[in-house]
């Protein structure tokens, strides 16, 4: 399913010439419009037509009013439902493309290409589509997966330093739930460039990819990969709401402290993993500042999380660097120690 593409983007091609769709429709945001898009389009060899669906860049248009201005738009263009969508971009419009498409005239074909580390990595990978709902993150969408993914490296030298840190996150994410030889190696790394990046990138993707296939429909093992998202998430939907969005990989690095000190609290880890798995996140990240969020505020997110069953909040933790378990349930004391803890750290 994922294919990293060559300078030619052959592989693509191929793919094209095999099926039969009737028509392309490639969304962009104007940042993939402007630096990704003209790579695509050179190398892009088809006698179908194909239309440009551009919207804003940013989480804040990841909503039913864009979702439903692309699905008017489809009608008017008289997409069928055998036209394909190609999603080029990071984890907005991979998201927000998927999810349009698979709920278009009860679904057309999809495929990424993700633009972005953080989409790379993760977003584009796993069948999850969705938008945002109000400010909860990710609240409305589908599980369906992309004919392909097609992933051209290259695409991250367009990036700015902080959307490769965002996505760095889920790299070490991926380390810290299920493989602790790639958390080893990824906080060797000393400076986050491409160059640096781009051999992890691989086995990145196949770590989210082989859990996705062990749980599509993300009923148990799946709820690994939304370790450091519980409390992550719900700062990102806190800052959202404020009208102050944060990149998601900010929010998921936060989350991660929290959740690998609540690891700790519930004696799932010991203080020396705890300190070494923290001390190494907060090498690549600053500290966010949570202090306007009452305690109150972030729990009642939390109780919305959609991992809960029977009002109860299920968290993601680790038992090890490596390992994680899934549908624990903590005291609400150890979720505001949680909180608190990492508000102090500022004070450090």
């Amino acid at each position: 399913m994922i294919t990293i593409v060559n300078e030619n983007f052959s592989q693509l091609n191929d793919f094209l010439h095999e099926k039969s769709f009737s028509k392309i429709f490639i969304l962009v945001d104007e940042n993939t419009h402007e630096y990704c898009l003209p790579v695509l389009l050179g190398n892009l060899e088809t006698d179908l037509a194909f239309e440009i669906l551009e919207i804003e860049a940013g989480e804040e248009m990841k909503n039913i009013q864009t979702a439903n201005q692309l699905w008017e738009i489809l009608t008017e263009m008289q997409a069928d439902r055998k036209a394909l969508v190609i999603n080029l971009g990071g984890g907005v419009i991979t998201d927000m493309g998927g999810f349009v498409a698979s709920t278009y005239k009860r679904g057309v074909k999809f495929i990424n290409i993700p633009t972005t580390l953080l989409s790379m990595c993760d977003a584009s990978i796993g069948g999850k589509t969705g938008i945002d709902l109000m400010h909860y993150k990710n609240m409305v969408g589908t599980f369906t997966f992309p004919e392909k993914i097609f992933v051209y490296p290259k695409f991250l030298d367009t990036l700015p330093f902080k959307e490769l840190r965002s996505g760095f996150a889920e790299m070490l994410k991926h380390g810290l739930i299920a493989d602790k030889k790639h958390w080893e190696d990824l906080i060797q790394i000393q400076k986050l460039d491409t160059e640096s990046l781009v051999p992890y990138i691989q086995q990145s993707m196949d770590i989210k990819q082989d859990v996705v296939d062990q749980d599509f429909h993300e009923q148990h093992i799946r709820k690994n990969l939304n370790f450091g998202h519980t409390i992550g998430h719900a700062v990102e939907s806190l800052c959202l709401e404020q009208g102050n969005p944060i990149l998601h990989g900010e929010a998921v690095a936060a989350g991660m402290i929290c959740e690998a000190h609540l690891s700790h609290l519930e004696g799932l880890i010991s203080k020396e993993d705890e300190s070494f798995i923290i001390e190494n996140i907060q090498r690549y990240y600053p500290y966010l500042d949570i202090s306007d969020f009452k305690d109150e505020e972030i729990t009642a997110l939390l109780l919305n999380d959609k991992k809960n069953s029977e009002k109860n909040i299920n968290f993601s933790l680790l038992s090890s660097i490596g390992l994680c378990v899934f549908d624990h349930q903590c005291s609400q004391k150890n979720i505001e120690k949680a909180i608190h803890f990492y508000r102090k750290l500022n004070d450090n």
